[in-house]
């Protein structure tokens, strides 16, 4: 069970390591970098290291976890799709029962992390779990399933914020909001790369539901976060690092935009964009965090 084939000779843990999505960074610190602004916001700027460590580690095992998950889901169709058809469990280079409990596993992770956390926290991360694993099921059945992902995005930020705090505030919520539009425009952007083969085999998109319309969709979806960091930077009283780095992210959203009313882009240029909005995160972070003292 835990071999690969024979006609692939990679080690079985660098197969998991592909399963898990570790070799691609990117995805996995997009979900943290949420994470990350409201525990320092909750925290203003000085939150307890340990806490910040489990929200790493945490928002690490929740991402594998929801990777194996989508894999499981997505078997019998990533292989009809150019971007995944290399995965390991669409490849059949590993076992569906070595996915089950792999994600088992992940899962378990995430769950004795969630121990340190407050009784609010907790019952965010249990209320959580339901969403990301029915979020690969969303795109059979929803015509917006990147909807699903943004909210399964926004429990990051209530979880970390009321680790810091005990309580959801307004601010919070703001913040909550930012992150769904957030996500809403970077996923949209990225399923762009898969729209004709998710045509082709009949699977919901965002990118597909706003048709011609995308590039529009994904700047007003940039814009609502935008408008909702400028609401929690003037609630909270964040300085004028925050400030730079708000305008900063605006500059590259605007160049994003433009370049998405652009015809004809070829694929690879959408997950780049994805890729940049990494940086785009990380820079309001250290914005987020200066901005506060």
């Amino acid at each position: 069970m835990w071999r690969t084939p024979e006609r692939n000779q990679e080690p079985v843990w660098l197969v998991i390591i592909r399963l898990l999505r570790w070799h691609k960074p990117e995805g996995r610190l997009i979900l943290m970098i949420p994470a990350l602004w409201a525990v320092f916001l909750a925290a203003a700027g000085k939150p307890p290291l340990p806490l910040v460590g489990v929200i790493v580690l945490g928002t690490l095992a929740t991402s594998a976890a929801g990777c194996v998950v989508n894999d499981l889901w997505d078997r019998n169709i990533d292989p009809e799709v150019e971007r995944t058809r290399d995965r390991p469990l669409a490849s059949r280079a590993l076992s569906v029962k070595v996915g089950i409990v792999v994600a088992v596993v992940a899962m378990a992770c995430a769950a004795v992390l969630a121990f340190y956390l407050n009784p609010l926290s907790f019952w965010l991360c249990v209320a959580a779990v339901p969403v990301i694993l029915l979020y690969p099921g969303a795109k059979r059945v929803f015509p917006v399933p990147q909807l699903v992902l943004s909210i399964a995005w926004g429990f990051g930020v209530l979880i970390s914020w009321s680790a810091v705090t005990q309580t959801i505030s307004l601010p919070t919520w703001i913040l909550w909001g930012a992150t769904v539009l957030w996500t809403l425009g970077f996923d949209t952007l990225y399923a762009m790369s898969d729209k004709e083969d998710d045509r082709r085999i009949g699977v919901n998109s965002s990118a597909l539901f706003f048709g011609n319309y995308a590039p529009t969709a994904i700047g007003i979806f940039f814009a609502g976060t935008i408008l909702l960091l400028v609401w929690l930077g003037v609630s909270i009283h964040l300085h004028l690092a925050f400030w730079i780095s708000l305008v900063l992210a605006t500059a590259g959203w605007v160049w994003q935009y433009l370049r998405l009313r652009q015809q004809d882009l070829p694929n690879p240029v959408y997950g780049e964009m994805f890729r940049q909005n990494v940086w785009i995160g990380f820079i309001l972070l250290a914005g987020m965090i200066v901005g506060s003292f």
